[in-house]
């Protein structure tokens, strides 16, 4: 039998992330990368995690936490949203995604965007920036028609709508 890749890409595993994560080839590109790191922490593959981050980014690894974090979640999918650079003779990349995880039932969203960059061939994670979402209107929208709310008594559209 075989099995998707959890990374999304609609390919089998074994045709897709894991000859990557089990070093029998290295990512061609930052979006390779990025979706077998995402497989990895399905695969709770803790070693090539970190074998794939830059000098940098060790810096601030912590072993535990992402051991806790790869066994506690239940990883639902990975969406890529957008790459920049990031292929093959690229010296750099940038990939925005979205990791779908549960902890203890209660789904949860992790969206970054995530830097790359090429060491001789290896690419290696360097660095990541929590994206949020569209911001939220809380208030109620004031249509062309109605009154301006400034109280000049004018439509919006003929007052602070212009």
């Amino acid at each position: 039998m075989t099995k998707e890749c959890p990374c999304g890409s609609g390919l089998e595993h074994t045709q897709c992330c894991t000859p990557y994560i089990s070093g029998q080839a290295k990512a061609p590109t930052a979006e390779a990368l990025m979706r077998s790191r995402y497989s990895a922490y399905v695969f709770k593959e803790l070693d090539y995690l970190k074998a794939t981050l830059s000098e940098e980014a060790l810096k601030d690894h912590d072993d535990e936490s992402v051991r806790q974090w790869a066994e506690s979640a239940e990883w639902l999918g990975l969406t890529i949203h957008d790459t920049w650079a990031g292929q093959e003779g690229d010296e750099a990349g940038i990939v925005e995604f979205s990791a779908k995880y549960a902890i203890d039932g209660e789904e949860q969203e992790h969206r970054e965007r995530s830097e790359f960059r090429n060491d001789n061939g290896q690419w290696l994670y360097v660095d990541g920036h929590m994206v949020s979402g569209p911001p939220i209107r809380k208030e109620r929208k004031v249509g062309r028609n109605e009154p301006c709310p400034c109280g000049s008594g004018k439509k919006f559209k003929k007052c602070c709508g212009r």
